[in-house]
């Protein structure tokens, strides 16, 4: 997880103010730096640590701020940086699993403008756009976008639809991508490797396209989450490997854990249906019903095949509850 500190954009990468129709450094202006503090015994303290930094955007004038989710999963301590003014206290509203959104209330006034919802549907491959971090323009990237496709990460999660951008900012969690009308169209969550034409591996980020957020927004922030069953879960991380799909972990105490799924089985199939790659594998899980259904999979191990029944849970019941600051 990335760094606040020491983690600058080269100034031949940044932004430049004539080169946009918008107030740039007003749109900049509006993200801000995070950080969370997460107990040591939180369910996803292992893996993702207890102390997180990283962006995050406001997007109403009540003090509603969007970030990635995994930055504020199970905090019970969250402060929120202006590029100008005191670090706020915050208080973690909602985490959604199906896009990775996170949402947190400011619990002291931020004196920075709402970053308008644009629509990131209507983004297109080799439009120009800005990937903006906290602190303006000196931590902000002119990149512009090299692709958009589906994306499954190995932690039981797929977009349809993934937005790619070049040149990659180095403070990627919950910055904000900036769409040519001056509105946010997406969050960054990864920073991935691929091979340029020229053989080379370069960065890229990888943003969470801001036209999911929409429908659940409302129930985000009365409910604390999307008003529909939740996706099963079954708490494993998958992978890719020589054309088969592998497990590369087992998130203690998780369904998977207690159905004695372990790391090194190849999936071959769920529920019947051979399975092909990672997002076939989730959504094949997520096709059986709401969590607490059960998915029968099977599994080659140490040269047999094997017939495995999982009882799915809801990640969310196994996260501590936010509390207020």
């Amino acid at each position: 997880m990335p760094a606040l500190s020491g983690r600058k954009v080269s100034p031949a990468l940044q932004p430049r103010p004539e080169d946009y129709d918008y107030d740039l450094d007003q749109a900049l202006s509006s993200v801000m730096g995070l950080r969370a503090s997460v107990p040591p015994d939180a369910f996803t303290a292992e893996a993702l640590g207890t102390e997180r930094a990283g962006n995050a955007v406001l997007i109403r004038d009540n003090g509603v701020v969007l970030t990635i989710g995994y930055l504020i999963l199970e905090a019970d301590t969250l402060w929120l940086t202006p590029s100008e003014g005191p670090a706020v206290p915050g208080h973690v509203l909602a985490y959604d699993q199906e896009t990775g959104f996170g949402l947190v209330q400011a619990l002291a006034r931020l004196n920075v403008p709402a970053l308008p919802l644009g629509r990131s549907s209507a983004a297109r491959v080799g439009d120009r756009v800005v990937v903006a971090g906290a602190g303006g323009r000196q931590n902000s990237v002119a990149a512009h976008i090299a692709a958009r496709q589906e994306f499954a990460g190995n932690w039981e999660y797929v977009l349809d639809d993934a937005i790619f951008t070049l040149p990659s900012h180095p403070v990627w969690g919950g910055a904000a991508l900036i769409g040519g009308a001056g509105d946010l169209i997406g969050i960054g969550s990864l920073q991935l490797q691929h091979e340029s034409e020229s053989g080379s591996g370069e960065n890229l980020n990888m943003i969470v396209p801001i036209d999911p957020l929409k429908p659940i927004l409302d129930d985000l922030l009365t409910r604390g989450r999307p008003n529909r069953p939740p996706r099963p879960w079954l708490g494993l991380y998958a992978a890719d490997i020589e054309n088969r799909i592998a497990i590369v972990g087992i998130a203690n105490g998780g369904p998977a854990q207690r159905a004695n799924l372990q790391t090194g089985d190849i999936v071959l199939a769920v529920a019947d249906h051979e399975v092909s790659d990672l997002a076939d594998l989730f959504r094949r899980i997520w096709a059986l019903g709401p969590a607490g259904v059960d998915v029968p999979l099977l599994i080659y191990r140490d040269g047999r095949t094997l017939e495995l029944s999982v009882r799915s849970g809801d990640r969310l019941r196994y996260l501590k509850t936010p509390r207020l600051h």
